[in-house]
């Protein structure tokens, strides 16, 4: 299990309060065009509490597939929403809507990866 240190306690406690100037950032037609390169803002809603929620995250694109990083995942409760068969997720790349599926993955090591595969359109 993660036993956080005291740096990482204060991390966690920091990365919500950052998500909002983040996601500000990248929809920016000023300052976006950078980040967005390595920043997409993902939408879903929470399977429990119902709620819509958009957040920043950082991504890689392969073909029709995106791979979403859970870093600190035991610090997170975003991804395990796409736990078993996965959910539905929209996500905002360089300023373009893509909806798609994701499922969340964790390895025996820890890290958790959530891909998106990509409806076609």
């Amino acid at each position: 299990m993660f036993q956080p240190t005291t740096y990482t306690r204060l991390l966690m406690r920091a990365v919500p309060l950052l998500n909002v100037p983040v996601a500000a950032i990248a929809s920016s037609p000023l300052l976006g065009g950078m980040l967005r390169r390595n920043i997409a803002l993902i939408t879903y809603t929470g399977r429990r509490s119902g709620r819509v929620v958009t957040i920043p995250v950082a991504y890689r694109h392969r073909g029709d597939t995106i791979d979403i990083a859970a870093n600190l995942p035991d610090a997170k409760t975003w991804w395990r929403n796409f736990l078993g068969e996965g959910a539905p997720m929209t996500l905002r790349i360089d300023g373009v809507e893509c909806a798609g599926h994701a499922v969340a993955h964790r390895d025996r090591t820890g890290p958790v990866t959530v891909t998106v595969r990509l409806d076609a359109s």
